[in-house]
């Protein structure tokens, strides 16, 4: 496969804090393992795409064992402060004062100092920042996507409409200036991002709620997340013959 020469920063919390909105519905434990098996996913999904690089900032320990054996590479979460700050805007400073700035300022920050490790590393290149929890993401979206993008900044908003489920910068010289959080979509897109209209159903689908993970499974989940819901006893059937499907995917776009 060739290369395509986006690098992809994905940013992670610790595993017990996230997915509150599935609280309700399953203990910790359980939506650890979940969570760690959705970024399992994605990762797969993004470094079968053929990206020159995929880079996961967290500060979990569990995660950065697991991502690295997916072969992505692990920078740490600046909020452990051993991880160096976006030393520019070429790096994708945002200014945490100014109008509009996303509110999730953890997740951008994170993404940020990803970012600048990554062009630290490989000078001027393209990156593209990606939701953590894209169970259902298939290569061949990502690469249809980076296909047909143009050059500058531009995002995949999530099937609500109202998320980013990925954020790309064709342009060597432009920062990142992530603006995840709630209504991000709208925030990208008032900062000059083109909205891309592709059908990418996978690449939008970022699960936050019962009902997204209900639709993932129904497109097809990774093996990583249909092994924990089955383990869990996910009451949404996961299908055979979907999984199959998704396999088939990862395979022919490999």
């Amino acid at each position: 496969m060739r290369q395509d020469p986006v690098h992809a920063v994905i940013a992670v919390k610790h595993l017990d804090r996230a997915k509150s909105r599935l609280a309700d519905r399953l203990p910790p434990g359980d939506r650890s393992r979940l969570v760690l098996a959705m970024l399992s996913d994605t990762v797969t999904a993004a470094v079968a795409a053929g990206l020159s690089s995929v880079t996961v900032v967290t500060p979990d320990p569990e995660v950065a064992a697991t991502v690295r054996g997916l072969g992505a590479t692990v920078h740490p979460d600046p909020a452990t402060g051993d991880a160096p700050r976006a030393a520019d805007a070429r790096n994708g400073r945002i200014d945490s004062t100014r109008p509009g700035t996303a509110p999730d300022s953890g997740l951008n920050a994170a993404l940020i100092a990803g970012a600048a490790a990554v062009r630290e590393l490989h000078g001027g290149v393209d990156l593209l920042a990606l939701q953590a929890d894209l169970p259902a993401l298939r290569p061949e979206e990502l690469s249809d996507m980076l296909a047909t993008a143009p050059a500058g900044r531009a995002i995949v908003a999530d099937h609500a409409g109202r998320g980013t489920a990925a954020l790309l910068v064709r342009d060597a010289a432009s920062p990142l200036e992530p603006l995840f959080g709630g209504e991000s979509a709208r925030r990208h897109i008032d900062s000059g991002a083109k909205d891309l209209a592709g059908d990418w159903p996978g690449l939008r689908l970022d699960v936050d709620t019962e009902a997204d993970l209900d639709r993932a499974v129904a497109l097809g989940v990774g093996p990583a997340t249909a092994e924990i819901l089955r383990t869990i006893g996910w009451p949404t059937p996961v299908h055979r013959d979907l999984i199959r499907k998704y396999a088939a995917n990862h395979m022919c776009a490999g």
